[in-house]
């Protein structure tokens, strides 16, 4: 009986012990009292950086601290998103992941991969388009590729560096009408942008919100883009399919955080981030930039990296890429 009543009390003080900690650790975070900083893997002016400084802007509503976009370029988006994997993991820190966390190691160009990291939420996605100088000699898909053809190796395309998604996409396209071109890398769509409406290039594979400013001021037009259906804010613009080239190709974006971070601390950075996307505001510039959200909470997000990376790894097996 006495060893009955003594293991009966140890439950009990085992009980109190875990009931303790529990309330202990479910104390409400006094979070965020200070700035807030989210990465940008790639440069001013390109679609991720537009779409990143819209979502702060918003987020700063319901976080009620300054959220600001930091840009930390290089190595085709390897550097920002190892800044993001290292980053401290007090929550003041996070960042937006890209295509280029399945693409880059594949390639052996970084040594982690979207499991090194922890997924906030998804954003959007976006298509390819082939885009070229308004004097191009070319307005359709397949007089681009008869060209290609009559001047093989001679072409430029303009994309975000090897192994980034638009450099994927002029290969997907390059092998697909099989076509002789030379990719002409830069470090983030903006500068392969300028470059095409500045006729130092001769096409780009970058997004349609990429090129918008440029095609709305008449200094670039769109070949076509990678969708199954036309755009209803450019429905000019045909899609590769109808023209004859079945590719639906395009990038995601999405917020993540380095893993380590309090769960409760998580939470209110996906309720807030969640707001944002939410939110009239972000929606209308979002609109403005042609750029098509397509929200996916964390657990939905994460199913989708590990999906996205098996599919990313037998694309870019397809087109050489990879071995």
């Amino acid at each position: 009986m006495k060893k009955t009543l003594i293991a009966v009390g140890i439950a009990i003080f085992a009980f109190c012990g875990i009931f303790y900690s529990c309330k202990k650790n479910s104390k409400p975070i006094n979070y965020p009292q200070k700035k807030i900083t989210v990465i940008c893997p790639w440069g001013q002016g390109g679609g991720t950086d537009a779409i990143l400084r819209a979502l702060c802007k918003s987020a700063e509503k319901f976080l009620d601290v300054p959220v600001e976009v930091k840009n930390i370029t290089g190595g085709a988006g390897g550097l920002g998103h190892a800044a993001i994997k290292d980053a401290n993991t007090d929550g003041y820190t996070l960042g937006m992941i890209t295509f280029e966390l399945n693409s880059l190691p594949q390639q052996k160009l970084i040594d982690f991969t979207y499991k090194n990291i922890d997924p906030l939420i998804r954003v959007n996605t976006d298509a390819a388009t082939l885009t070229v100088n308004k004097n191009a000699p070319y307005n359709t898909i397949q007089e681009f590729v008869d060209y290609c053809k009559a001047n093989p190796g001679q072409v430029t395309i303009g994309n975000s560096a090897p192994g980034s998604v638009w450099n994927i996409a002029a290969g997907l396209f390059a092998s697909e009408a099989k076509i002789d071109v030379r990719h002409f890398p830069f470090e983030g769509a903006a500068g392969a942008v300028e470059a095409v409406a500045g006729g130092h290039i001769d096409a780009i594979t970058v997004s349609l919100p990429e090129v918008k400013t440029q095609l709305d001021a008449g200094k670039v037009k769109v070949l076509g883009i990678m969708t199954e259906k036309r755009l209803r804010s450019y429905p000019n613009i045909p899609t590769f399919k109808e023209q004859g080239y079945d590719l639906n190709f395009g990038t995601w974006r999405g917020l993540a955080l380095p893993i380590g971070v309090n769960s409760q601390i998580k939470q209110i950075l996906i309720d807030a981030f969640t707001k944002a996307e939410e939110d009239m505001e972000f929606k209308e510039t979002a609109l403005n930039l042609n750029l098509s959200l397509a929200y996916q909470n964390s657990d939905d997000f994460e199913k989708f990296l590990e999906q996205n990376f098996t599919d990313t790894a037998s694309t870019m097996q397809a087109i050489g890429l990879t071995h």
